[in-house]
């Protein structure tokens, strides 16, 4: 079960009193984080990969695909696009295996039920239709597997309910998905793994605030949903032996001061654009995370533009490809190695906004700059500040311990992947970078690995940056970042 952007300390027993329920008979993740950049698209596939940005390929919600010519810029919201992408790439549009490939390679089955964008339901599983697998969106036919299975879920709960107005709530998408499982998915098909991903409260938060009366309300109506879900695992589910896990991808902060990227690159000589173009040498790719494609990739130019940001008040952590084991090629900067961001696809240049521990209007920690048309006060994510790291995590069912009920050992959401499988009996790929949470199955031979704190930092001039991270045995997790003015 995920709830895209729910913040872990918005679950409340008035707020969200079925997740509270699931608390009680589970564990809580008490140090969850996701993957940088902090954003869906980045997220999710680690969730499904079981692997870091930097393995898996799908660098952010937006950017520069550089395999062709002349460059292009992707949305990989597009559910056609990505389909048309894995098969041109001969299926390589993940770096890395998915968990559906792996389970439909062992005879196992992977069904998806989202109301996120279409590209994103597609992005849980890629590949179903290429295995049978049923993928369902809430309100998107394109990103819909197969079309019988459609046609039996809207015969029985109802048509699919059309996408609202980005500034509405979605509560029918949540319904129609449940209902949809409940009736139909689970009964008939019954399959290894199941997804259900409610896409509240992200897109609220994004157009209300995060702690908005909208927001609020639609995380209580998400809540609810999953409360059907959580009442047939406890008459039915929990019975057959199903294990329950719930997370988000990412949580919010709340944007306070807006400014241009744009117009610091342009005052600073350089010609910036939003898609690759003849008269443009840097793509700044729209988004909460700075993402900076040089048409000409060389080190000074990276330098150049490493400098041209780090003189800005709104500049936090900035991450360039490695010089050596800490630092980028570009002054002040951090190997984007680092943070897991090292792979073909990654910009020249990532950043995130500077962030602080401001409490916003609704009574909430953390406040950022931003780049986009909307007003101050509403939710954004994609950078490194603790609270959009911050992840939910709970689990619950017989292979889990229930000897605590807050697990204080740090975790990452590339770490259910290989969970699932093990619970399932099958080996994690190489490819995984997470592990099996081995602390949460109870197994008297489990002896704790040690945990190790790791800090890396970059200056130039005025500027000035922290990298925390933590190690578990040979696991690594981007904790947080920031940057401060000397």
């Amino acid at each position: 079960m995920s709830f895209d952007g729910l913040r872990p300390d918005l679950i409340s027993p008035h707020l969200t009193p079925n997740l509270h329920r699931l608390q009680q008979m589970g564990v809580t993740l008490g140090s969850h984080r996701t993957v940088y950049p902090s954003e869906t698209r980045t997220g999710f596939p680690s969730f499904v990969t079981g692997a870091t940005t930097g393995r898996h390929g799908m660098v952010g919600n937006k950017y520069v695909d550089r395999s062709v010519t002349p460059p292009r810029y992707l949305d990989t919201g597009d559910a056609v696009l990505l389909r048309q992408l894995d098969l041109d790439s001969g299926g390589r549009l993940m770096s890395v295996p998915s968990l559906g490939e792996i389970l439909a390679a062992a005879g196992r089955s992977l069904a998806v039920l989202s109301t996120n964008t279409p590209g994103t339901t597609r992005l849980f599983h890629h590949k179903a239709e290429d295995y049978g697998h049923v993928r369902l969106s809430g309100h998107f036919r394109e990103a819909c597997a197969p079309n019988d299975v459609l046609a039996e879920v809207e015969a029985r709960v109802g048509p699919l309910p059309p996408e609202p107005p980005k500034t509405e709530p979605d509560a029918a998408g949540q319904d129609w998905i449940t209902s949809a499982f409940l009736e139909v998915v689970w009964p008939k098909y019954q399959p290894d793994v199941a997804i259900l991903a409610y896409g509240e409260p992200d897109v609220t938060s994004h157009f209300h605030g995060t702690g908005a009366e909208a927001t609020l309300r639609i995380i209580g109506h998400s809540d609810r949903q999953f409360g059907r879900v959580l009442d047939w695992w406890e008459t039915e589910g929990r019975a057959r032996g199903v294990q329950l896990v719930a997370i988000s991808d990412h949580g919010h902060i709340t944007g306070h001061s807006r400014v241009s990227v744009s117009d610091t690159l342009r005052d600073a000589g350089f010609k910036p654009g939003t898609a690759p173009a003849p008269d443009v040498d840097v793509v700044v790719v729209p988004g909460q995370v700075g993402a900076l494609y040089l048409a000409e990739p060389s080190d000074r130019q990276v330098s150049r533009l490493v400098a041209a940001i780090t003189s800005e008040r709104w500049c936090g952590p900035v991450f360039a490809r490695a010089k050596n084991e800490t630092e980028g090629i570009a002054p002040g900067s951090l190997g984007n190695h680092l943070a897991f961001l090292d792979h073909a696809r990654a910009p020249d240049v990532s950043f995130s906004f500077r962030a602080d521990d401001d409490v916003d209007c609704f009574g909430l920690v953390g406040g950022t700059f931003y780049d986009n048309n909307r007003r101050p006060g509403l939710g954004v994510h994609g950078g490194l500040h603790p609270k959009e790291m911050a992840a939910v995590g709970i689990v619950a069912g017989s292979a889990f311990t229930t000897e605590t009920r807050i697990s204080a050992v740090p975790t990452g959401i590339c770490d259910f992947a290989p969970t699932i499988l093990h619970l399932l009996g099958l080996p994690s790929p190489e490819s995984m970078s997470g592990r099996v949470l081995d602390e949460l199955l109870g197994g008297l031979s489990y002896v704790q690995p040690a945990i190790r704190r790791e800090t890396f930092e970059g200056a130039v001039g005025n500027f000035r940056q922290i990298l925390q991270r933590v190690r578990v045995g040979n696991t690594t997790y981007v904790d947080s970042a920031t940057a401060l003015t000397a």
